[in-house]
């Protein structure tokens, strides 16, 4: 594991980056100073999200192709359901860090009000600001279930307020969804708020579920337990991975209490079928509470008004634009290596801030590889017109050569999905390595009416002996997580796809 080397630094001659918010499995969070931007601006401080691939403990080129995509749908996702009530994408780039590190980067707003899983810890959220908010966030999903996207990972510690504390907004799309997808579904979030559709909970089984098609509805699932948290600033822990049934004993009382509760229990079916279907749905059965406990309540606040709504209203801060940034197009580590080869004057896009020249034009950038320029001049002398006739052909001849690789790729995909093809493996291997996807029963032969002996954690690294039909003989090379039962065995068979097809592991070629 390698850390980007970014602190007290300036990213592509605009960005000063202050402070680290926190680093995941794959990114590194940033809050920096736009040099270019007023300091009245709403935008003057921005949050920079470094993709850095070298968190990975074992990363190989699928791996890195796949982070890389990823990185790239948040910002598309991000881009196409641009609302207020939703973070809002500002940029995006590719830099060297200091070690000569490539990395990737996107440019969000920064909003410094906090949370609100932190306000409803502090338990200053009134009924009428969790209405308020609850509105706003049924806003901003229902826009993005209209543009096709679902978030799968609502919970109050991804709602954000601005620091007037007047707007919240959806944040990390990292795992979003297109609805169109008919990838498999893959198992994320957060146990306490994910549906079960593809809460980790049930990684491997979904137990009694007869329905599990992603639909707009596993939204509305953590959104209810979102609004519960924010109605009564308590966690749901007491009813993770199933419907809610009751209200804290201190609301049991209040006029509203069973009205709310019968529509968060219906929000919260384990069958995606019987919740409400839609974001306007759910508001609309959520509103007439709304009115109700704003009475009880009596609070009367300018700002915020009580008057319901049949559509849940946008709140729009300053500094929101619809126009979204460029679209990125983000190459891996070897594609970047290809292109920048050719360039002999890269310059650095990472600097020290205390660089007496950091205002002054910038020293070349070393190449990520090294490459005999030879051919380079021969292209300088050559007359303008051969030389802009052969570029021409030569793009169209990439053109047509990646057109036509990707129509064979497709095909082989699309073939191999129904079983037409057989899955190749590499002859000159005798043996595999995989690395397990999700938490994955270890049995001792390839039957799953045998008793287990021991389980492969999320994460482990195996070594395949051998296969047969869909059940995999395994040796664990490294655990995921430390063992629960050390008499747990280390070697058997795990089968390769779940009950719904879902890919239990993914084998390293």
């Amino acid at each position: 594991m390698r850390e980007l080397s970014l602190q007290n630094c300036r990213l592509d001659q605009r960005y000063d980056i202050r402070q680290t918010l926190g680093q995941g499995s794959y990114a590194e969070i940033y809050v920096a100073q736009d040099v270019l931007a007023s300091t009245q601006s709403p935008h003057s401080l921005v949050v920079v999200k470094a993709l850095n691939v070298f968190l990975q403990n074992d990363l190989d080129a699928d791996l890195e192709r796949t982070l890389v995509e990823n990185f790239q749908n948040e910002a598309v996702a991000l881009d196409r359901v641009r609302h207020p009530n939703i973070i809002s994408r500002l940029g995006h780039g590719s830099a060297r860090d200091l070690h000569n590190t490539v990395f990737h980067y996107l440019v969000l707003e920064y909003l410094p009000g906090g949370d609100l899983a932190k306000a409803c810890r502090e338990k200053n959220l009134t009924l009428t600001q969790a209405f308020f908010y609850i509105e706003q966030v049924c806003a901003g999903l229902g826009h993005a279930h209209k543009n096709g996207i679902i978030h799968r990972d609502i919970k109050p510690q991804n709602l954000l307020l601005t620091k007037d504390r007047k707007t919240v907004k959806i944040a990390d799309f990292g795992v979003a969804r297109v609805t169109q997808s008919d990838s498999p579904i893959t198992r994320v979030g957060t146990n306490m708020f994910a549906p079960p559709e593809h809460s980790p909970m049930f990684a491997g089984s979904t137990g009694t579920l007869t329905f599990t098609q992603l639909t707009p509805a596993a939204d509305i699932y953590s959104l209810a337990k979102s609004a519960y948290v924010l109605i009564t600033c308590e966690s749901p822990r007491f009813f993770a991975n199933q419907p809610i049934t009751e209200l804290p004993f201190a609301l049991r009382q209040k006029p509203w209490a069973n009205d709310l509760i019968k529509i968060l229990n219906k929000a919260t079916q384990n069958d995606s079928r019987e919740r409400h279907q839609t974001v306007n749905e759910f508001w609309q059965d959520l509103s007439r509470v709304k009115i109700l406990a704003e009475r009880e309540d009596g609070e009367s606040i300018a700002e915020i008004s009580s008057r319901p709504h049949i559509v849940p209203q946008a709140h729009v801060a300053k500094g929101y634009t619809p126009l979204a940034p460029e679209r990125p197009r983000f190459n891996t580590s070897r594609e970047l290596k290809i292109n920048n080869s050719l360039l002999s004057n890269n310059a650095p896009l990472v600097v020290r801030l205390d660089d007496a020249k950091i205002n002054e034009s910038p020293s070349p950038q070393p190449h990520i590889i090294e490459r005999e320029s030879a051919e380079l001049p021969k292209i300088i002398n050559q007359s303008p017109r051969r030389n802009k006739n052969f570029l021409r052909r030569f793009a169209a001849f990439i053109i047509f050569i990646g057109i036509f690789a990707g129509i064979l790729y497709a095909t082989h995909n699309y073939l191999r999905g129904r079983g037409i093809l057989p899955a190749f493996s590499n002859p000159f291997s005798s043996q595999q390595e995989a690395v397990a996807l999700m938490d994955i029963n270890l049995r001792p032969e390839p039957n799953a009416n045998k008793r287990a002996i021991g389980l492969v954690s999320k994460d482990s690294r195996l070594r395949i002996k051998s296969v047969e039909d869909n059940w995999y003989e395994v040796d664990i090379i490294e655990h995921g997580r430390p063992k629960d039962n050390e008499d747990w065995a280390e070697h058997g068979w795990i089968s390769g796809k779940t009950r719904f097809g879902d890919e239990t592991l993914k084998v390293l070629r």
